[in-house]
Parts: structure tokens; sequence; C-alpha cells
């Protein structure tokens, strides 16, 4: 199941990363990622409305250009925004400087001290740099929903696992997760409700 859970000597390797948040309270972190889109962040505001539920949607600066209203739906419903670059780069596989300027590019459009990079993949280097600025806000289960392929009953299963209190989850309001999101998200938000727990928003 690692494939769905982050291993916790991995996290002990970049403490400086945000795994999961420190707290004794029955609350989890859902995020989304590659947002945002005119058709599934609007219905992932909708199911999340459902239930009272606050969470964090990781965007790239390119999608906010061409969509600014439903950028605007996601700040007006009080849920919290974070950078992912403007243009989706991997951090393996970019220059230092190209890297951070798409970065700085995203953050003219997103008021945000939060940032994710796409992939999870950064390097060393370009992180010490972020974090001058921002946290890095990584997670501790995946669902994996931009899978084609995903096993959706094993991925409900690995998610449902109760997890430490705080745990991050990763989602992607994205066309090529929604097939799997849409199953996904309704399950684990009625299931994580039904045991207590509240969804709360980064910071």
């Amino acid at each position: 199941m690692f494939k769905y859970k982050i291993p916790y000597i991995l996290q002990l390797f970049y403490p400086n990363y945000t795994w999961k948040v420190n707290t004794q309270e029955k609350v989890v972190y859902f995020t989304f990622d590659d947002g945002p889109h005119p058709e599934i962040t609007p219905w992932v505001l909708s199911e999340l409305a459902k239930y009272n539920a606050k969470a964090t949607f990781f965007m790239v600066g390119a999608n906010i250009e061409k969509y600014p209203e439903t950028f605007e739906k996601v700040i007006q419903s009080g849920n919290a925004i974070g950078n992912h670059t403007f243009n989706h780069l991997n951090g393996w596989k970019t220059k230092d400087e190209n890297y951070f300027d798409n970065i700085n590019k995203c953050k003219e459009l997103i008021e945000s001290n939060l940032f994710r990079p796409p992939y999870g993949r950064i390097k060393s280097k370009q992180a010490k740099h972020i974090l001058n600025e921002f946290k890095v806000i990584m997670w501790d289960r995946l669902s994996r929903d931009y899978d084609i392929n995903l096993n959706i009953e094993e991925s409900l299963k690995a998610m449902k696992k109760l997890p430490s209190n705080g745990s991050i989850f990763v989602f992607h309001d994205s066309e090529k997760a929604f097939k799997n999101l849409k199953i996904l998200l309704p399950e684990l938000l009625n299931f994580y409700s039904l045991n207590g727990y509240q969804f709360e928003k980064l910071s």
C-alpha cells in the first residue's frame, strides 16, 4: 500500500516539508492539484459544501489565466489556495532559475505562502530556496486518482485506513482524474464524516 501512503522514513529524510499537520484533533486535509477547471472544480466545491468541508487547491497559473471565474469561485468559497507553478513543471527536469521564475509567475496570480511541487519532484537546492518564502506542502495519502487504470476499490481501501490526525490527502481537479475522483471524493467525504473527522484547509 506504499503507493497510496508515503513511508514515514521518507518523511524523516525531508523534515522541512509538510507531510502532515501536527494536531491532536480529528482533522484531515483534502488537497486538489492542477486546477482550476471550469466544470470539475465547481463540482468539487459542491461536494465539499455538502459536508461543510474546507480544502486546499494547488493551482497551475496557466489554468488560472484560462479560467479566472472558476479561480474566483474557489476564493469566494473560503477554501485555501496554493502555488503549483505556472506551467506544472517537474523540478527534477527544470533548471533552477527557470523553476523559480515559473513559481514567481504563478505568484503574480496567487496570494499564498503554500507551494506544492508538481509530481512531488523538487531538488533539495530548489526546496532550500523556496522554503525562504513558502511552506512546501507534500502529503501522506495519495489517492492516485490520475491513474487511468486505477483499482478504485484498492484506492478506497487504502484511503479509508483511518489516518493519524492531520493527514494530508491528494486529489486532482483535472479531466484526467475526474472519472476516479467522482467516485473517490463523495465516498471519502462520507466515510470520514461518519467517523467524526473535520475537513480543514491548510494555512
